[in-house]
């Protein structure tokens, strides 16, 4: 069996870090908001090449505090991609704010510039771009619509931990960019994790506030805030996986060139990688018009596929009140139709991925 992530893996390749970790967190006896978090916020906007990072509890968190500290909320809209993963949107509707679906361009699956400006009305205040399956979506062309309208621009990079645009890391084109920390990503913790990133100092004040209850100093609390830490366990040990961060995306970007040469006669949609981007390879995306059939033949030969996702959040049952139907967005609905994750991870190897295609090629 070829697994579509080895988690286990990954995480034993770091067991003696990760042990490290753990104690220097247990000797501490400190598990909020200490040295351990204060450290990776630190690390952590150096590698993105930020001013601040701030540490939260969960990527959804990230999307939401993000919202709630540029004070959007009820009766405001957010333009949000059609094609993302629910979380892009339930950040926007946890504030109070309506997401508006804009449509992808059909090569990268990220949010279509050339499409913004027909979205925005009067009460439109922020775009909320994903960086989908490690590449960096065209920012330049976003943050200028953003400029012409007033617009903000909150980043969702959950899929983009070391990505580049034209040269510089994911993590302050925008005023706010969000993080997930969640298990599978490319820096995963070993439970739930978040953070956002930014150049401006007073955005990651408000954060630093509102995710601690509303409170700067204990039992004082300026504001009505979250309960949203990353706890001191989870900060140290992603202290202890970044450092080879950029080694795992490399090997991941050498799976991905296989993938591609070695797949490139079957009549599968292959992922395009914009001159301008630098991927983190979080996942390898192909297309083909009998999906599940494909699937389920990988299945069959040992292996695991996932597919990243089955149903667009407009026709989801929790966005019915909306009023969306199928037909709505065809560019994303059928993407999801088609759309297939292949196994990538740091611990697969180039053999193990020659296997991966060779039950392609069975397959088809």
């Amino acid at each position: 069996m070829i697994p579509f992530l080895d988690l286990k893996g990954v995480n034993l390749s770091h067991a003696e870090a990760l042990r490290a970790a753990f104690d220097r967190v247990l000797q501490s006896g400190w598990f909020i908001l200490g040295a351990e978090t204060d450290a990776f916020e630190r690390e952590w906007a150096e590698y993105c090449q930020a001013a601040h990072a701030v540490g939260v509890a969960n990527g959804l968190d990230a999307l939401a505090l993000a919202l709630r500290a540029l004070d959007i909320g009820a009766g405001d809209e957010v333009l949000v991609p059609s094609n993302t993963y629910i979380a892009t949107w339930l950040a926007v509707t946890q504030v109070g704010a309506r997401p508006v679906p804009v449509e992808p361009d059909p090569r990268t699956y990220n949010i279509d510039p050339s499409r913004l400006e027909a979205a925005i009305t009067p009460r439109t205040r922020a775009v909320m771009p994903v960086h989908l399956y490690g590449q960096s979506t065209d920012l330049d062309p976003i943050l200028a619509v953003a400029r012409r309208h007033g617009l903000r621009v909150i980043e969702d990079a959950a899929q983009a931990h070391g990505a580049r645009y034209k040269g510089r890391r994911i993590g302050s084109h925008g005023d706010v960019v969000a993080w997930s920390f969640y298990p599978g990503k490319n820096l995963g913790a070993l439970g739930d994790g978040g953070a956002i990133t930014t150049d401006n100092a007073e955005i990651a004040d408000r954060i630093r506030v509102l995710r601690n209850y509303g409170s700067r100093v204990k039992y004082h609390n300026e504001v009505i805030g979250w309960n949203s830490r990353l706890d001191e366990l989870q900060a140290a040990l992603l202290r202890a996986k970044l450092p080879f961060l950029d080694r795992e995306n490399s090997h991941r970007a050498s799976i991905a060139d296989l993938y591609t040469r070695r797949l490139a006669d079957l009549g599968l949609e292959l992922p395009y990688i914009s001159p301008d981007c630098v991927s983190a390879w979080h996942l390898y995306v192909v297309r083909h018009p009998q999906r599940d059939r494909l699937a389920r033949a990988l299945q069959d030969s040992g292996v695991g596929t996932v597919i990243h996702y089955p149903v667009p959040p407009h026709l989801q049952p929790a966005y019915s009140a909306l009023g969306y139907s199928a037909g709505g967005f065809p560019v994303s609905e059928a993407m999801h139709r088609e759309v297939l994750s292949l196994p990538l991870g740091p611990t697969l190897d180039l053999s193990q991925a020659e296997e991966v295609v060779a039950a392609i090629r069975a397959a088809l």
